[in-house]
């Protein structure tokens, strides 16, 4: 389904003059990346939040064999519910019933122009959409800004969650108290405003890749770029502003040792994600986004936590290596 995309990014990427093209180049998708297909059914949430009706886009993909169990799959910032395509296979080959949705503000759900976006928001849209769909107690796997999320949903919601499996998480340590300068939400606004294929490219080559680019990845630059530069891009940018904001501004490191789900930590070795870090003075830059030591660091603080740790891998184990991710996300998942 993602072939067209992908042939043409590659196109696009073997054309004189691709870098600076970026934006005429890449194809243009709509606020709620209308023009992209996933790989599965879309469905679509409708709840009222804020004094305003949203929709929450999402998957619901049965299991092959039901084993019973129900992972709920919750993307990171510069992510969507498509992006855990491998993950949802395997999952639901290995008996697994898996929803993965799109967070409002992101990909193919609202895109309000009035909200306040907290994580504990965003963890009560997210329960809310599992009670209609008759979830109680799911596997809560979270990946980046997504692993504060599902951190701060067992943190509101101890007794609803069977595990939760932190992917990488965001919000290991605190920035701001290590020295990030305040950063507006009228800055990110207009930083969000020169997002391009080329400035995302780059940016994930060298933290969710570990310095290693492949064609394969190609397709969710597109994704990324289409919804940053289509026509609602004023809208994607406000929200994406905001959510940085949320993310900068509320970390979830304080309260792992609150946490009293049984947890599962995988994490990349060669991430170096502290977002907003180029803003920093080169001292403290330096001395942020060490996720081999905040890794450890996370498992001796939540308590009974284990931990997985990939050398070679960076922000996106799970896309680098899918097949290595996800045989030990399943084993992981499936010792009680």
């Amino acid at each position: 389904m993602l072939r067209p995309i992908l042939a043409a990014a590659l196109l696009a990427l073997a054309s004189p003059g691709a870098a600076t093209a970026d934006r005429v180049a890449t194809p243009a998708f709509g606020p709620e990346l209308e023009g992209f297909d996933y790989p599965f059914p879309v469905k679509r949430f409708t709840f009222p939040s804020q004094r305003q009706t949203l929709q929450m886009a999402y998957l619901d993909v049965p299991a092959e064999t039901p084993n019973g169990r129900t992972a709920v799959l919750l993307h990171g910032k510069n992510f969507c519910a498509a992006t855990w395509e491998s993950q949802i296979r395997a999952l639901s080959a290995a008996g697994y019933r898996v929803i993965a949705p799109d967070q409002i503000g992101f990909c193919k759900s609202s895109k309000p122009a009035a909200y306040q976006f907290t994580f504990r928001q965003l963890a009560e849209n997210t329960h809310a959409l599992l009670a209609q769909l008759g979830v109680e107690r799911p596997i809560l796997v979270g990946h980046s800004t997504g692993g504060m999320l599902a951190a701060h949903y067992a943190l509101l919601y101890p007794k609803a969650v069977e595990r939760l499996v932190l992917v990488n998480p965001v919000g290991l340590e605190d920035w701001n108290a290590k020295g990030l300068p305040p950063i507006s939400v009228a800055q990110w606004y207009q930083r969000e405003l020169k997002t391009s294929a080329e400035s995302i490219r780059a940016y994930e080559t060298a933290t969710y890749y570990a310095g290693q680019w492949e064609p394969r990845y190609e397709p969710w630059v597109t994704m990324l770029a289409g919804l940053n530069t289509g026509p609602g891009e004023e809208a994607v940018a406000w929200d994406s502003a905001l959510v940085y904001d949320m993310i900068v501004t509320e970390p979830v490191v304080y309260r792992f040792p609150q946490i009293a789900v049984p947890t599962l930590l995988m994490i990349g070795q060669k991430d170096n994600t502290a977002i907003g870090k180029d803003l920093a003075p080169p001292e403290v830059r330096a001395s942020l986004g060490h996720y081999p030591e905040l890794g450890r660091a996370a498992a001796q603080a939540i308590p009974g936590a284990r931990l997985v740790e990939f050398p070679d891998l960076g922000h996106a184990p799970q896309m680098s290596d899918p097949e290595g991710f996800n045989k030990a996300l399943i084993e992981g998942i499936g010792a009680r």
